[in-house]
């Protein structure tokens, strides 16, 4: 009878949601609400209130005009190749955000804790690739004559980067030692 109660008690102890991996979750959340704002952004690169370049267009203001001309980037390779990696590094984040929530809502979280570090390490390779393949392959591209810079949409996505880094690591961490205080 004692080592049934004992049993049940330590599935009770690594069943309770440790504060390590609760972080991890609210990681992984702000993670992918980073990489949502950075896709969507309009602002990647601006120039002098005269240019600017999103994931999706890139639009000018011709001198002496107040209207705006628009093309699509998704006609450049580098361009797709970019968005193809933070969309896929998206959908591993999204993909690890809802197997982190199952795991939280059900008792045995720590079979979780592998593939969820798994896909956030996943991610973050990803997008490091697409962020470092952005800026140099648009300047070397680049016909830009004036001063341009990197804006709040290319930054949101570096953050996206790093929150699921964050995460991943937290995830990574051996959930029996932990689990045990707790």
């Amino acid at each position: 009878m004692s080592s049934a109660v004992t049993d049940t008690e330590q599935s009770a102890r690594r069943s309770t949601l440790t504060p390590i991996k609760l972080v991890g979750l609210v990681c992984v959340f702000l993670a992918l609400c980073l990489d949502i704002g950075a896709v969507m952004s309009p602002a990647w690169v601006t120039a002098d209130d005269q240019y600017y370049l999103s994931l999706w267009e890139s639009c000018w203001k011709p001198t002496g005009t107040d209207k705006w001309q628009c093309s699509s980037t998704l006609g450049s390779d580098w361009q797709l190749v970019t968005l193809a990696l933070l969309l896929g590094g998206a959908a591993l984040v999204l993909m690890s955000f809802l197997v982190a929530l199952v795991a939280v809502c059900i008792g045995t979280r720590w079979r979780f804790y592998g593939p969820v570090a798994f896909m956030l390490l996943a991610t973050v390779v990803l997008q490091t690739c697409g962020l470092v393949l952005y800026p140099v392959k648009f300047i070397e591209s680049s016909n830009l004559k004036i001063y341009h810079e990197f804006n709040w949409g290319y930054g949101l996505a570096w953050g996206g980067t790093i929150f699921s880094f964050g995460a991943g690591v937290l995830y990574c961490l051996n959930p029996k030692s932990y689990e045990e205080y707790y």
